[in-house]
């Protein structure tokens, strides 16, 4: 039993594919495949139910994952005093962060950050804020980006910058012609939400005071922001985007973009770390760069924002 098949089976249990397993891991398939069963082999056990799709651990596979997680928590923590003892940047770290937020954050610090420590092994993944939460407390995520504090007493949160909300509103739209949206312009049959589970959803929802979106919009409400955004744009509705997307738009999208009445809709953009994450000179560095990378602007909560 290795170090590196318990790290393959978390992996599994993880993803509950072995191709997108083996690709998270950095190894061909047949590789993880092959040193899974190696090790099933030498415990005797099946640990995966492979007859199914998606693949899910045995009864017995849970307790030794449950357990592999216990030993890979401690073996990597005995790494980790050694790194920051060294102040080294090597070694992996594993962030997860949300599906509205990396799109528009990663590209602006990511590949300058990976030019400048080469030896830092960065692997993001996307994930809701519930999974990150769960991944910060089994020890399977290193740090995460979400979008408010958890008040978490298990995990340390500190506010990375302020972030807020615009409306992206058609031209066939009444209120493309105002210069602001007001709340009581938007409603839910011309509104492409995201689907439920999405903290961007949820607090726009409740900013809007749209508690009860009808179920007649479930349609609309299963997409990415990017596919509302080519709804919007081909000229059907209005959907929400953050500060950083409209960074990012041509002139012509920008045409499309309104800001909020006072007080305008904003989130806070944290990042939360396990109580126990002792790498601080990495965490330092991650911070630096992400603050670096926003408007500085973006760094306070200004007078006509209202936090959600």
């Amino acid at each position: 039993m290795t170090i590196q098949q318990l790290e393959y089976i978390l992996a599994v249990d993880q993803f509950r594919h072995f191709a997108r397993a083996a690709e998270y891991c950095r190894v061909t398939q047949p590789t993880l495949s092959a040193m899974i069963q190696k090790l099933e082999d030498e415990l005797g056990v099946k640990l995966f139910d492979r007859t199914v799709q998606p693949v899910c651990p045995t009864t017995i596979g849970q307790k030794v994952i449950d357990q592999a997680r216990v030993i890979l928590a401690q073996a990597a923590q005995v790494k980790d005093i050694i790194s920051e003892d060294k102040q080294s940047l090597s070694g992996v770290f594993r962030l997860g962060v949300l599906p509205t937020i990396a799109p528009y954050l990663l590209p602006r610090f990511f590949p300058q950050l990976m030019e400048k420590y080469p030896e830092l092994d960065i692997r993001v993944t996307e994930m809701k804020t519930q999974d990150i939460q769960q991944a910060l407390h089994a020890g399977d995520l290193d740090a995460g980006i979400i979008a408010s504090k958890l008040e978490d007493s298990f995990l340390t949160e500190e506010t990375l910058f302020y972030e807020q909300f615009y409306a992206y509103v058609s031209r066939k739209e009444p209120s493309f012609k105002h210069e602001v949206i007001r709340t009581s312009d938007i409603t839910g049959e011309r509104l492409w939400l995201l689907d439920e589970g999405h903290c961007f959803r949820d607090q726009l929802v409740r900013f809007c005071q749209m508690e009860a979106v009808k179920v007649s919009q479930m349609a609309y409400r299963l997409g990415s922001m990017e596919t509302f955004m080519r709804m919007v744009e081909s000229g059907k509705g209005i959907t929400f985007i953050p500060e950083l997307a409209v960074t990012q738009l041509t002139e012509e999208q920008r045409q499309l973009v309104r800001p909020f009445a006072i007080p305008r809709p904003t989130r806070q953009v944290v990042l939360a770390t396990n109580k126990d994450f002792i790498r601080y000179s990495l965490l330092s560095v991650l911070k630096e760069e992400i603050k670096a990378a926003v408007p500085k602007e973006m760094l306070s909560l200004q007078s006509i924002q209202c936090l959600l």
